[in-house]
């Protein structure tokens, strides 16, 4: 059946992929074969809209489906059973009046109760319209009475501006008006709890309340998941996946980050403590350049997130120090009575090295069909023609979601999922894999440091007058776009 699914008017690139993959984890593709790539969804627009607006149709095989999907995505606003449509409210009527009265009347008897809310995208309604426009409503033959605090059933009148001018939003040729009956919606109380300002332990890297929830629904976290994290920090992704009942399990190289954090009561626990959520069932000091895991340890975690630390905020470390890796001094051992208060020393970690050995790490121990979620920089006047991502034969890339931080850099999230185990002939592949890689990346990286580049003085970003080659048709800047 095809729902109307009305979007929050932000991270434009993520919406479609978090409902695809919360739809799979609510059994929307329960007669789907185990193919390479996961069934998608169908999708379809209104009519004149453009693909960046916020209201879409999409088909889901459920009422159950498309209610779970609405409550726990961070992006769907609601999700609608439509009723009827139009550019007018005249044709908005012969509209309703034409829906199949079985459909309709359940939700119109005597003792239930139904409240009306006006919505509207691209322009502000007074109360006094809006009581208008529900009282234009009356050949609706509503029975029940009016609640509006948790009522049984929930009725949206949503009006979409015609967009003659230019007010920062995609473009709309016509106005469209919706009525339907609301499915489910999201929980706008979500946010605001977790947000980070009132996280008791923070890092500079912490990962955003919002970003957090979202890379746990690619993750498709739920009960009885055993989710990793290898660069864990302060625990900011484990929350959102801990929220949704995963067991979580975190490492990182940084023993002073996972064991001593601020305090005894300001630290990576604490932060699970303050939502009352379950403890990590570990957190390791650990480097992702040199796994802890014993041999012959595969397919243990249904998922792994991260955001690697890729040198804009954080630059990357692995064990050994410059000396030792360069072989000027002999590998030593730590004496038992100093391992307690020692800190290893540590070498620059590159991002494509680190990138490599955290596709090689999933391919071991993530179990069949598992995801791999984490983020990957991206500089967008960058001269390179196309952005190329990291590969791996164990794993197909199901999405790659972009979020735009500045004019020169932005950060996509890409979801892969397992679908070949892990042998001695992938590994090769897996390395030959690396090397083409590591050659376009360097070519990426040529013009310096990604550091500098991101947060270089913006005169020196400018172009030089006539020099065409940094003249490239830019994005659509659509209000939300960046948020």
């Amino acid at each position: 059946m095809w729902y109307l699914c009305v979007f929050y008017h932000r991270l434009l690139d993520y919406r479609k992929p978090e409902v695809e993959s919360l739809a799979h984890l609510f059994g929307a593709f329960e007669d789907e074969q185990n193919g390479d790539v996961p069934s998608q969804l169908q999708w379809k627009l209104p009519i004149h809209h453009h693909p960046d607006s916020p209201f879409h149709f999409v088909n889901l095989p459920s009422e159950q489906v498309a209610r779970s999907i609405a409550n726990r995505s961070i992006l769907v606003k609601g999700m609608y059973e439509l009723w009827g449509e139009g550019g007018s409210y005249e044709e908005l009527k012969d509209s309703v009046l034409s829906y199949p009265d079985e459909r309709k009347l359940p939700y119109l008897e005597a003792g239930s109760t139904f409240k009306i809310t006006v919505d509207s995208f691209g322009k502000v309604m007074s109360l006094n319209e809006q009581k208008e426009l529900i009282q234009g409503l009356a050949y609706i033959p509503f029975k029940g009475q009016v609640k509006l605090k948790n009522p049984d059933h929930n009725f949206w009148l949503i009006e979409i501006d015609n967009y003659g001018r230019n007010n920062g939003l995609p473009p709309i040729v016509q106005r469209r008006i919706f009525f339907g009956r609301e499915v489910g919606g999201a929980d706008r109380k979500l946010i605001p709890t977790y947000q980070l300002k009132s996280r008791t332990y923070l890092g500079p890297t912490a990962m955003d309340a919002e970003m957090a929830f979202l890379m746990a629904n690619q993750a498709l976290a739920t009960s009885g998941k055993l989710i990793y994290d290898p660069f864990v920090g302060t625990g900011s992704i484990l929350v959102g996946a801990a929220h949704f009942g995963a067991l979580t399990m975190g490492a990182d190289i940084d023993i002073r980050v996972v064991r001593d954090g601020r305090g005894p009561n300001c630290n990576v626990w604490s932060n699970f403590e303050q939502y009352g959520l379950p403890m990590p069932v570990g957190l390791l000091r650990a480097d992702n350049n040199r796994p802890p895991w014993r041999s012959g340890l595969k397919e243990i975690f249904d998922a792994i997130i991260c955001d690697p630390p890729y040198g804009v905020r954080a630059g990357g470390r692995k064990s050994g120090g410059r000396k030792l890796l360069k072989g000027a001094v002999e590998p030593y051992v730590v004496p038992e009575d100093k391992r307690t208060d020692h800190i290893p020393s540590t070498a620059p970690y590159s991002l494509v090295e680190c990138v490599h050995d955290l596709l090689d790490l999933a391919a071991k121990m993530l179990a069949m069909r598992g995801r791999l979620v984490f983020f990957y920089p991206v500089l967008r006047d960058d001269d390179c023609a196309e952005t190329h991502f990291p590969e791996h034969p164990c794993f197909k890339l199901i999405s790659s979601s972009e979020q735009i931080l500045s004019s020169r850099y932005s950060r996509v999230l890409l979801t892969m999922v397992k679908v070949g185990a892990y042998t001695k002939e992938i590994a090769e592949a897996a390395r030959l894999k690396h090397l083409e890689f590591r050659e376009n990346h360097v070519k990426w990286l040529q013009d310096g440091n990604l550091h500098s580049a991101v947060f270089s003085p913006i005169d020196a970003q400018l172009p030089e007058a006539g020099d065409s080659k940094f003249i490239k048709d830019p994005k659509p800047k659509y209000r939300g776009k960046y948020v």
